[in-house]
């Protein structure tokens, strides 16, 4: 059995991720995200969805984005 990076759960269902060059084990999707995912540069909840990027600052939501002065952020339609 592997061990979960995030939350140290021995399981026999273990699953490897590999980003940037790096390996990665987890015991869940829950845990992959937790660790891989970005975060939202105004309320940092995690972005696992495409999320808006400007000026290099990756945001959740186009709500988030206008919260951060960008005002022409829209939500794709």
């Amino acid at each position: 059995m592997a061990q979960c990076e995030v939350c140290g759960n021995d399981y026999d269902k273990t699953f490897q991720l590999t980003a940037q060059g790096k390996t990665h084990t987890f015991d869940s999707f829950e845990c992959a995200i937790h660790a891989c995912a970005p975060s939202c540069a105004h309320c940092q909840c995690k972005v696992i969805g495409h999320g808006i990027e400007a000026d290099g600052k990756l945001f959740c939501c186009a709500h988030c984005a206008k919260h951060a002065g960008f005002e022409q952020a829209r939500d794709r339609v």
